[in-house]
């Protein structure tokens, strides 16, 4: 599980590198302009990233999954060979199928003022550019965002549905919280980052108003990036007392203890004995 969270951790500094730096470059700019082969290779690296992002949230839910349902046979099916070709897997399989898309759009012809109204090289935007309106592009890469966001999605779903199931039939309350808590930080990011490109690119009202791709944009590129260690690190102890020491909590105990170790040592005997 280790592995895989820090590969996907590297994994998310790479997205976001894509396209925030560019983006506050942009803030502090007056030109604001971008060349054609920048565009399409952040284009490029920034969905590939993602949907590598996606593969990962797949491989994760696949390793709980299997961790859960066959605890026994773990160790012997999720070897190291394996663990290595999924890790390898999840890092070149983005790069491989997105650049169908990415070929298809660049090949539009561009003869307008090719400004884009947004902060990225969208290709909803991209596409509005382009002079001639080439409907088999469009229908190519509408199939592959339905095809590869449903069916990542959906088989992340069946896993944590056999995750449920397993955890139901658990005996030990332990053993079900324990198991629930470990499912619970995955399952808010998939949602996370489901949820917000599912309503940008798989939705029925796919042309969203310009100022509304923005900020759901924004949400996936940015905000969902930077829940994601919170959301994992709740989980840890350390994090824990560090986030109640922030609120206060910790320096109640701290000072309830510090009471009681400045009681005489007769209150205490006398109370140890009641």
């Amino acid at each position: 599980m280790y592995i895989l969270l820090g590969n996907f951790s590297l994994l998310e500094i790479c997205y976001v590198t894509t396209t925030v730096p560019q983006m506050l470059a942009n803030f502090l700019s007056t030109s604001k302009s971008i060349s054609f082969v920048s565009c399409f290779a952040q284009f490029y690296f920034f969905f590939s990233f993602g949907c590598d992002e996606a593969f990962y949230l797949c491989i994760m839910a696949f390793d709980r999954c299997l961790a859960i349902c066959r605890p026994l046979h773990y160790p012997r099916i999720m070897t190291r060979q394996l663990c290595t070709g999924l890790v390898i897997f999840g890092w070149s399989c983005g790069f491989i199928i997105f650049l169908t898309p990415v070929v298809l759009i660049s090949q539009l012809p561009y003869c307008g003022p090719n400004i884009i109204n947004h902060f990225v090289c969208d290709p909803a935007p991209l596409v509005m550019l382009s002079c001639s309106e080439d409907t088999t592009t469009q229908l190519v890469y509408s199939t592959f965002n339905a095809i590869f966001m449903i069916g990542t999605f959906l088989f992340i779903l069946c896993s944590y549905a056999l995750v449920i199931l397993a955890v139901l039939r658990m005996p030990s309350e332990a053993g079900k919280q324990k198991a629930f808590s470990t499912c619970a930080s995955q399952l808010t990011v998939v949602f996370l980052f489901f949820g917000s490109i599912m309503v940008m690119y798989v939705s029925p009202r796919a042309g969203h108003l310009v100022e509304v791709q923005k900020i759901v944009t924004l949400f996936y590129t940015v905000i969902t990036p930077l829940c994601n260690p919170l959301i994992y690190s709740l989980r840890n102890k350390e994090m824990k007392a560090a986030l109640r020491k922030v609120l206060g909590t910790e320096r109640l105990v701290h000072k309830t203890q510090i009471r009681n170790q400045g009681e005489p040592s007769s209150i205490k005997t006398y109370l140890n004995k009641t």
